[in-house]
């Protein structure tokens, strides 16, 4: 399981998420078994600790 540490990063990977890029520069979560759109952030970079879109670590969706 995925902790913040309080430090400005995590502790693990949060599993189930992707995460890409939009044309205007915001990144989105993805439940990566539903296909599901979740948060969208807003400002700068990527979402911490989750995987970014392709990635080879994504499970086959059931």
């Amino acid at each position: 399981m995925a902790k913040n540490t309080g430090d400005g990063y995590r502790r693990g990977a949060v599993t189930g998420r992707t995460q890409f890029q939009h044309e205007n520069g915001n990144w989105q979560k993805r439940d990566e078994r539903t296909g599901q759109f979740m948060d969208r952030k807003q400002s700068d970079g990527p979402f911490k600790g989750v995987a970014k879109e392709p990635d080879g670590r994504d499970t086959p969706n059931a």
